[in-house]
């Protein structure tokens, strides 16, 4: 199998990070796994065998600037160009109404999802801009939430709003440079980070109810046929979901 390019997904020590970083190891992307703790990212990697591809390891804290310019500078000098970034890693903070959420919790969420999904759009265009041959892809996880939001979710939900406005205009401003980007809106794929919807989760309309969800597996499938493209075609938005979640309903 050819090498078909290297990959950073970050948030990859686990779940949907984790689940597409070794995917794409699997489809012969050289892939760097980066998330906060070195650990969880090499046991991912040496669970994924057989594979000419090879995997790296990187701890970065995506709110720093400076880790990422690091993480970076750290998969450039191991393979070599930078051809997909999967801008994954993100958090939420406990439910509750606007004037119940500490500032702290809006400032810690915003430095993941929004300032970190920045920083490192930013560091892949910047090398995908000036690599011979210049190019390459971003996918933005996004999230139903950039359509819909659950109750009490300000500090989740703006950000993937702006998750958006992120992947239009980078699909914009990419044009010049052959960078594509496009997003992947993700609906109730089993994770821990899921597992709650399996007992109940809370409606719109103030019941308790148990909502579908799919493997994780499907994710990973989908994020592989977008970085799969030549990079003069490209998915611009993608949802993917449980059929039966009650998304198209919400509210």
């Amino acid at each position: 199998m050819a090498i078909k390019g290297t990959a950073i997904v970050t948030g990859a020590g686990s779940g949907i990070g984790k689940c597409v970083a070794q995917a794409l190891l699997r489809d012969g992307w050289n892939t760097v796994f980066c998330g906060r703790r070195t650990e969880p990212l090499e046991a991912a990697i040496s669970e994924t065998l057989d594979t000419e591809a090879k995997g790296l390891a990187v701890s970065c804290d995506v709110s720093s600037p400076e880790q990422v310019e690091n993480l970076f500078r750290t998969a450039a000098e191991a393979f070599g160009r930078i051809d997909l970034l999967f801008n994954n890693a993100g958090m939420g903070c406990k439910a509750a109404p606007i004037d119940e959420i500490p500032v702290e919790s809006w400032h810690e969420v915003l430095g993941v999802n929004l300032t970190g999904s920045f920083l490192c759009a930013r560091a892949a265009f910047g090398a995908m801009r000036r690599q011979e041959p210049m190019g390459g892809r971003i996918i933005n996880n996004g999230s139903i939430s950039a359509h819909a939001p659950r109750p009490g979710s300000v500090p989740y939900t703006t950000t993937k709003h702006a998750i958006t406005g992120l992947t239009k205009t980078l699909a914009l401003d990419g044009r010049p440079f052959d960078i594509a980007c496009g997003q992947i809106d993700i609906g109730n794929a089993l994770t821990e980070m899921a597992a709650p919807m399996a007992a109940g989760i809370p409606q719109a309309n103030g019941s308790v109810a148990v909502e579908a969800v799919m493997d994780v597996q499907r994710v990973a499938e989908a994020v592989v046929y977008m970085a799969g493209l030549p990079l003069d075609a490209n998915v611009l938005f993608m949802t993917v979901m449980a059929t039966k979640m009650p998304f198209v309903g919400r509210g």
